[in-house]
C-alpha cells in the first residue's frame, strides 16, 4: 500500500479555554510534534482554519461549532499511521478520549489512498468521512478494522 491521507474528529466536553479539557488543549502542539517527527510522516494540515484556543490549535472543522477539533494528516503507509495513532504519545491520549470527548455516532476517522504529495483540504475529509458514513468501508475510504480484515483475506 502506498501513501495514505487521515482525518479524525472529536468534539469537546467544554470549551477549549475550559480546566476539565486543559489537559487535552495542552498537548496538543506535542502531539502534532511527535507525528512530524514519525517515521511515515509526510504533512499534516495547518491551514489558516487552524484556530488557537487557550494554550493548544486544532483544526476547526465546523466554523459554527468551535468544539470539534480535527486533524488531516498524509503519511507513507497504513503502518505508520498506526504506529503514531497507537504507539505514540497520541495513543496515551486517544485511550484518555473519553475524559475530554463526546461519544459521537458514526465513524469519527477516516482513512484513504493518496498520492504522496497530496495535501487535502478539511472540505474533501469531510467528504471523505461521510462516504465511509453512508456507505461503508472500501478501497476508497476505510478504516483500521477495514483494513485488518483486508490484510487477513476475510
Amino acid at each position: 500500500m502506498g501513501p495514505v491521507a487521515h482525518m479524525n474528529l472529536a468534539r469537546l466536553l467544554h470549551p477549549a479555554g475550559d480546566p476539565r479539557v486543559a489537559e487535552f488543549v495542552d498537548a496538543i502542539a506535542a502531539v502534532n510534534a511527535v507525528a512530524e517527527r514519525s517515521p511515515g510522516f509526510i504533512w499534516r494540515l495547518t491551514s489558516p482554519v487552524s484556530r488557537t484556543e487557550a494554550s493548544g490549535t486544532f483544526e476547526a472543522i465546523d466554523a459554527a461549532d468551535p468544539l470539534i477539533a480535527s486533524s488531516v494528516s498524509v503519511w507513507e503507509d497504513p503502518d505508520s499511521l498506526r504506529h503514531f495513532v497507537h504507539k505514540t504519545l497520541h495513543g496515551v491520549f486517544l485511550r484518555k478520549r473519553t475524559a475530554w470527548f463526546e461519544v459521537m455516532q458514526g465513524p469519527v476517522y477516516v482513512i484513504w489512498p493518496v498520492a504522496r504529495e497530496a495535501q487535502p483540504t478539511m472540505a474533501e475529509a469531510k467528504v471523505k468521512l461521510a462516504d465511509l458514513a453512508a456507505k461503508g468501508p472500501s478501497a476508497a475510504v476505510y478504516d483500521f478494522k477495514w483494513l485488518d480484515a483486508q490484510r487477513a483475506g476475510t
